[in-house]
């Protein structure tokens, strides 16, 4: 029944329009309720928010509808035109990861291959042994092999299996291998200006080492991995946190339009946004994410203040525009996971998900037109 059914809508698919080009892009760790809510005032205090007033100034208003379109006016302002939105629990519109951990190379194993391995269980820098459908495209005889990942978390490399998938990926503190002006320039600024954290990047080199790349290679897919949000949050800095949610929107925007400016993706690209994983709800514990699980197996400390883990890490969202993309807006009474992104990507594309693995979680069909 399920072959039958995707063969259905693979016909559907491909009688409209699949795209030539996909970007994925995550925003690591954000919550459903600023992407659908806004600023959340109940996470204000004077411990996480130096700037209060300006910080409200900026992106409090009277209704949620208003502070989210403050917050991320892409998203609500052209986005949720366009596309479709999932994963605003307010509106019965589930969205959540597969993997029972609830952090981040899970989370992205979980997306790019659409499938759940437990046995990813840390953040460790250990070769992912798992195809992504990035990889599997790059590999396919019409591919121009070009395809790259770049991101501001220096695991992604592992998390792609770079060695192995041969992808051209960028992430951490890595210079780009590109020569031209702009690209030296980003090098340089790199090496000069420190980041607040070891291992992630500021997300301004992220994304415009890979705006460059996509001026200059044209790759038909690439991933792209902010990561400012997560880190903030990390470090209990709400006021930066929300920022960084702010920064990441304006910088899909001038993605959004960088690719609309160039006739190889005008009007024939999907844009999909998603996060890895969720957080806490309450002042308590908005900093943290991780099921009890994972909390047992590396901080068990934490199970006195937390017994049941961090409710809510688990829950997700996603964003989609693009070619094949319906324009429902914010769906209402749906229920999927983060590892169903891959086949969804792959369908929009025009690509049977069956021949890419067996193993890979059905499609999302609330966002197929």
């Amino acid at each position: 029944m399920r072959s039958l059914l995707t063969a259905l809508l693979m016909l559907g698919s491909t009688c409209a329009i699949a795209a030539d080009n996909l970007v994925l892009v995550t925003i690591d760790g954000v919550r459903w309720q600023e992407v659908y809510r806004g600023l959340d005032n109940s996470l204000i205090t004077e411990e996480n928010t130096q700037n209060r007033s300006q910080l409200l100034a900026d992106f409090d208003a009277p209704s949620a509808e208003q502070k989210r379109q403050k917050l991320m006016p892409f998203i609500w302002d052209t986005l949720a035109k366009q596309g479709t939105l999932l994963g605003n629990r307010d509106l019965g519109s589930h969205m959540q990861v597969a993997n029972p951990w609830y952090f981040s190379y899970p989370g992205y194993n979980e997306i790019i291959t659409g499938q759940v391995d437990e046995g990813i269980n840390s953040n460790d820098k250990i070769a992912n042994p798992h195809i992504s459908f990035i990889e599997w495209l790059n590999n396919q005889d019409k591919n121009k092999g070009n395809n790259a990942a770049f991101a501001s978390w220096d695991v992604f490399p592992y998390i792609f299996n770079e060695p192995r998938s041969k992808l051209h990926v960028n992430a951490g503190f890595m210079p780009e291998k590109t020569q031209d002006s702009d690209t030296q320039l980003l090098n340089t600024l790199q090496e000069q200006i420190p980041s607040p954290w070891e291992s992630v990047r500021l997300d301004a080199f992220t994304y415009h080492f890979a705006k460059n790349y996509i001026q200059s290679q044209q790759p038909n897919v690439l991933f792209l991995g902010l990561g400012e949000p997560d880190d903030f949050a990390h470090n209990g800095n709400y006021e930066q946190y929300i920022r960084g949610i702010h920064r990441s929107d304006k910088l899909i925007a001038d993605l959004w339009n960088t690719l609309q400016a160039m006739p190889q993706y005008r009007d024939n690209t999907v844009v999909l946004i998603t996060t890895d994983h969720g957080r806490g709800s309450h002042l308590a514990d908005w900093r943290h994410h991780s099921s009890k699980r994972a909390i047992e197996k590396k901080y068990p400390a934490m199970l006195e203040q937390f017994p049941k883990g961090i409710e809510g890490s688990e829950h997700t969202w996603l964003a989609a525009i693009g070619p094949n993309i319906a324009a429902n807006g914010e769906y209402k009474a749906s229920d999927n996971t983060n590892a169903q992104i891959a086949a969804t990507a792959l369908m929009l594309l025009g690509k049977e998900p069956s021949q890419y693995s067996d193993k890979v979680a059905p499609a999302i069909n609330e966002v197929l037109k």
